[in-house]
């Protein structure tokens, strides 16, 4: 498989772009190179290797080995706890359950450690007590069954739209509308498989796409970017930076959706770690109590930091 780069990546450590690109830690990135899983053009090279213009990088991943999940004392930043739930603010950067090159540092490594053995066994040795997941370069809120009687239950209010999940995002440029909502399927792009992408003709191609709809109401404008409320009816991979993508309005700081870095985004990528995109409310009802629950999070700091920074340009012209 060949790596996808962009020019901005033309002169960056390999172990870099790679791990950047490929959505794995730097560390396992390296141990890919320097195992011969990452060639040019059938050739080894060092981790070190700056990328150059015109580069045919083949990358070419082992097999999973089956492990056991540990238990890992990480930090968590909960919410609330009872004995059937737990919603936590995933930080980003963190993936939610193991895969090839992230084997520690998930959630599920810290909610093992933070939860013992009251996790429901559902979603099996990889995803125990996981009902939803949030892209390793996106934090929010997520809930977490503690039991069998509650993983059940919470899919089953997945499965019927009933639990709602709101995202703040910043989007490139100015949506016409003040809301809408987007209903346009999704599936894995047709070259890159890691990727997914907008499937329009869904009946021929061999190419399988589900039905998605996100809908978006505008919070703030600042000309060249919106600032946007997004609610998921449904919960597709990638989902809202796929469909704001084929709007033409991919998110700030995507990498993998966006049309390249805006001056604005190359000027101020220190306030940038991943896509703009925060999962900040979910709305369920409890599953033994069946109390209606409602929580909220508050936006990471650079998140917040940007809005201050594109109020003030906003405002004042510059």
């Amino acid at each position: 498989m060949l790596l996808k780069y962009t020019e901005d990546d033309i002169g960056r450590r390999i172990d870099v772009v790679v791990s950047e690109r490929e959505g794995i830690t730097r560390s396992a990135a390296a141990r890919l190179i320097e195992e011969g899983f990452v060639t040019k053009r059938g050739g080894a090279i060092a981790k070190n290797y700056r990328l150059r213009a015109g580069d045919e990088i083949d990358i070419e991943f082992p097999e999973a080995a089956p492990s056991c999940v540990t238990a890992e004392e990480i930090p968590l930043d909960i919410i609330y706890e009872d004995d059937s739930i737990i919603v936590v603010n995933k930080p980003v950067g963190m993936v939610v359950h193991p895969a090839p090159g992230n084997y520690t540092g998930t959630l599920v490594n810290a909610l093992l450690a933070h939860c013992r053995d009251s996790l429901s066994g559902i979603g099996g040795e990889q995803r125990p007590g996981i009902i939803h997941r949030i892209d390793k370069d996106t934090g929010g809120l997520l809930v977490v069954a503690k039991n069998d009687e509650a993983h059940l239950f919470l899919s089953e209010q997945i499965k019927m739209h009933r639990i709602e999940r709101i995202y703040h995002a910043i989007a490139t440029g100015n949506l016409k509308e003040d809301r809408g909502t987007i209903n346009l399927p999704i599936g894995r792009h047709p070259v890159d498989r890691k990727r997914m992408a907008v499937i329009k003709d869904t009946t021929g191609g061999g190419v399988k796409a589900r039905s998605a709809v996100t809908h978006y109401e505008v919070i703030e404008r600042f000309g060249a970017f919106t600032y946007l409320r997004l609610r998921l009816e449904t919960g597709r991979t990638h989902q809202i930076r796929v469909h704001l993508s084929s709007l033409g309005h991919p998110l700030v700081g995507d990498l993998v959706y966006g049309g390249g870095k805006t001056a604005f985004e190359k000027k101020h990528s220190r306030l940038l770690s991943g896509q703009c995109l925060y999962a900040k409310e979910l709305h369920f009802l409890h599953p033994k109590t069946g109390e209606q629950l409602h929580f909220e999070g508050e936006l990471p700091d650079n998140f917040t930091a940007l809005l201050d920074l594109l109020r003030k340009t906003y405002q004042y012209g510059y």
